[in-house]
């Protein structure tokens, strides 16, 4: 059973700029983990305005596991503390949506 972990991040600073920062660094500390099957990250696709569209984050990261144990092992590996690290303190809100998938 594979592991899918999606991460919305809302920015105090949610300019063009900040956005990218994360967006960089999300690409140097989080790609190329053990056990990554898919990896992406964007920013929100402000032009979807349905009514269930959740338009509230700037940034979201996907990121799908072969199973279990490859999340648990990058959820302590220092790539993934350095990413932490590196932005959190332009973090308002951050939500993880951790799902297993078939």
């Amino acid at each position: 059973m594979m592991l899918v972990h999606n991460v919305y991040f809302s920015l105090h600073d949610n300019s063009p700029a900040a956005k990218e920062k994360l967006l960089a660094s999300a690409r140097k500390h989080l790609t190329d983990h053990p056990g990554t099957v898919f990896f992406a990250v964007g920013t929100l696709a402000d032009e979807y305005s349905r009514p269930v569209n959740d338009k509230n984050y700037d940034v979201a990261l996907h990121v799908v596991f072969k199973d279990r144990a490859a999340h648990d092992a990058y959820q302590v590996a220092p790539r993934h503390l350095e990413f932490i690290v590196e932005g959190k303190e332009n973090w308002k809100t951050v939500r993880v949506f951790d799902s297993d998938a078939s």
